[in-house]
C-alpha cells in the first residue's frame, strides 16, 4: 500500500494567544513533534499544510517532508490542501500538528488494521484520536467539506471505521492554550 502523511499546521492558534506550533517542546518547535511521529508512519512522503510564516525547516532523509502553504485557517481547507497534494495514494494519515506526543508505532497499528475499512482511528477509553488513516475512498469525500469541518464529521456518520484500541492518552493532547503546552509531560 502506497500511504503518505499530512501534518495540519495552519490554523490561527487564536485561544493559544501566540504562533503555538513554533512555541518550544522539549528543545524544538511544537510541530516538530507531529512531524516526527508522522515520519515514522509508513508513507513514502510528509506534507506539512502550514501558514506562510510557519517555519519548518530542512528535513533531510526519508521519508521526504513538504510544505504546502496555505493561508486560510480552516480546517477543511488545510485538509484539502494536504490531500491534493498527497496526490493517488490508497490512504493518508492525518496528523495534528499541535499533539506532539502521539506514539510513534500508531500509524503502524491502523495500516494493520485498515483493510477495507473507510478509515482507521487509534482509541483509548473509548474514545477515539489522532493520528487518523483515510482510505482511498475516504479521500473521494474530502472536497464536499466545508469551514472548520474536519473529517470527523464524515467518520461519525460511518459503520465502516475500525479502531485500534491502545493504552496512550497522547491520542487525545493537543494544545490549546499556553497551559495545555505546560501541563504536557517535560520528558
Amino acid at each position: 500500500m502506497t500511504y503518505a502523511a499530512v501534518v495540519l499546521a495552519a490554523g490561527s492558534a487564536r485561544r493559544f494567544g501566540s504562533d503555538k506550533l513554533s512555541a518550544p517542546f522539549r528543545g524544538e518547535p511544537l510541530v516538530y513533534h507531529a512531524i516526527r511521529a508522522a515520519r515514522a508512519a509508513p508513507v513514502e512522503r510528509v506534507i506539512v499544510v502550514a501558514h506562510p510564516t510557519l517555519a519548518i525547516g530542512a528535513w533531510p532523509g526519508s521519508p521526504v517532508v513538504s510544505v504546502e502553504q496555505i493561508a486560510s485557517p480552516a480546517l477543511s481547507a488545510s485538509l484539502q490542501a494536504g490531500i491534493r497534494a498527497a496526490g493517488d495514494v490508497e490512504g493518508v494519515f492525518v496528523f495534528l500538528g499541535d499533539m506532539p506526543l502521539v506514539p510513534h508505532d500508531a500509524a503502524a497499528a491502523l495500516a494493520a488494521r485498515l483493510g477495507d475499512a473507510y478509515a482507521a482511528l487509534p482509541r483509548q477509553g473509548g474514545k477515539p484520536g489522532h493520528p487518523v488513516l483515510l482510505s482511498r475512498r475516504a479521500l473521494g469525500d474530502i472536497p464536499a467539506l466545508s469551514g472548520d469541518a474536519g473529517a470527523g464529521k464524515l467518520l461519525k456518520a460511518r459503520d465502516d471505521v475500525v479502531f485500534w484500541d491502545c493504552d496512550s492518552p497522547f491520542i487525545h493532547a493537543d494544545v490549546d492554550c499556553p497551559g495545555d503546552l505546560a501541563g504536557l509531560p517535560a520528558r
